[in-house]
């Protein structure tokens, strides 16, 4: 009789796992549809894009299949300052979008949370600027900015920094609200002047808000047209890789050269996302 209940406990315990795993399977089966239907299935025909080669004897736009790898060499060769511009501009509006940005997701997260509806105005300043189009509020700073600030590589960064901060305060503020003060208390409690505590203390258990924070903007100002755009805040002289993109799909409906430059700057952004998330310690993210 034991061994028989014991059995038939071992069955159930068996099948359990195998209900919840198809239990799980179904609940993920929509996003992983999602996924294979608008990431997966546009990557791959991007990549054939990428590779194909002029029709013979036809015109502009007009690509046959091939496998012509060079394609990506040619990208390279031409477009080279374009894509070393995009990195420049996006690391140094991240690094100053993360300068102004800590101190005000500390501010909301740490020093009103006894105030809530102070803290609930201040959130409310900083997603504020989402319910305006991206477009009018970077078409509004070319009408504020002196017109010989116009084109240069100040009004791009600038218009970079201004669009993306809310991206890098509402994750910063994430990590700082769930900071424990008892943790901080303990720090002055035990002599540790208020830049050891912050350094000690602070620092390390709101990096996984500045890393994620810092990468919700860096990816897509390296992509940005926007900003760069002469029609906004850019000109000739500080074009993006996103406007030689742009131009090569909408313009010269050159698909392989904008497709081939589409895989490079993500393949750029996926090493340095992988290289930056491991060398903060913040592994989880990936």
């Amino acid at each position: 009789m034991a061994f028989t209940a014991f059995s038939s406990g071992a069955k159930a315990v068996e099948q359990t796992p195998r209900k919840m795993g198809k239990v799980a399977l179904l609940l993920l089966a929509p996003g992983i549809a999602y996924m294979l239907l608008f990431f997966v299935a546009p990557f791959i025909q991007l990549a054939i894009t990428s590779l194909q080669a002029p029709a013979e004897g036809g015109g502009i736009g007009q690509y046959v299949a091939a496998t012509q790898f060079s394609n990506y060499w040619v990208a390279l060769q031409q477009y080279w300052p374009q894509l070393l511009r995009s990195f420049i501009y996006a690391v140094t509006a991240t690094i100053i979008g993360l300068i102004i940005s800590y101190p005000v997701a500390y501010l909301i997260g740490v020093k009103v949370r006894s105030r809530p509806m102070l803290q609930g105005i201040l959130l409310i300043l900083v997603v504020a600027p989402f319910f305006i189009s991206f477009l009018l509020r970077t078409l509004a700073w070319k009408s504020i900015l002196p017109s010989e600030w116009i084109g240069t590589d100040f009004s791009v960064i600038f218009g970079l920094t201004y669009n993306f901060i809310p991206f890098m305060v509402l994750p910063m503020f994430a990590s700082l609200q769930a900071l424990d003060l008892r943790l901080l208390e303990a720090g002055s409690d035990l002599y540790a002047s208020p830049v050891t505590t912050f350094r000690r203390i602070t620092l390390p258990l709101s990096m996984p808000g500045i890393v994620s924070g810092t990468l919700l903007s860096f990816i897509p100002m390296s992509g940005d047209y926007v900003n760069a755009s002469r029609e906004f805040l850019g000109s000739t002289s500080t074009a993006m890789i996103g406007n030689v993109i742009e131009s090569n799909f909408l313009q010269t409906q050159n698909y392989p050269m904008a497709a081939s430059l589409s895989i490079i700057l993500m393949v750029i952004i996926l090493v340095f996302v992988a290289t930056y998330v491991r060398r903060s310690g913040a592994e989880d993210l990936l």
